[in-house]
């Protein structure tokens, strides 16, 4: 089936499963993201970008969870805008706390936001309204 290219794509990589499922919840009925499966670390979102063979297969957009094994957040961002092909990519890094210290590291290397986790679903719905006003004027491919 082929994406709509009027919607953004967006991957996810949360390790904890409920969160994950708010997501889904919070944000599948949206008409303007396309929620590609979800990955649990940091070295799957390589991994799954890795394998992509076309430009136009990439996520416009992944949101990345701070607190993963392997692989956080931070680390992750870092591996992303050290590659040549997804450099441009718009990361996201989310948590359960952003201190000082996570917003200035995010920033530093390139995530567009560094958020808080929602914990309604008004509360995904503003974020992600944020994050594609931020976001949606680049495109990846």
């Amino acid at each position: 089936m082929a994406s709509d290219l009027s919607k953004k794509k967006i991957l996810l990589a949360e390790d904890d499963g409920d969160d994950r499922q708010f997501f889904v919840d919070f944000l599948g009925d949206r008409t303007d993201i396309e929620l590609l499966p979800s990955v649990t670390t940091g070295v799957e979102v390589i991994d799954y970008l890795s394998g992509i063979s076309w430009p136009e297969a990439l996520p416009n957009i992944i949101i990345l969870d701070q607190n993963m094994p392997k692989m956080n957040g931070i680390e992750t961002l870092r591996s992303i805008k050290s590659t040549t092909w997804f450099s441009r990519m718009e990361v996201v890094i989310y948590s359960t706390y952003v201190g000082r210290e996570l917003i200035d590291e995010g920033r530093k290397l390139g995530a567009v936001l560094v958020k808080s986790k929602p914990v309604t679903k008004e509360g995904y719905n503003e974020m992600m309204d944020e994050i594609l006003t931020v976001c949606g004027s680049i495109s990846v491919g």
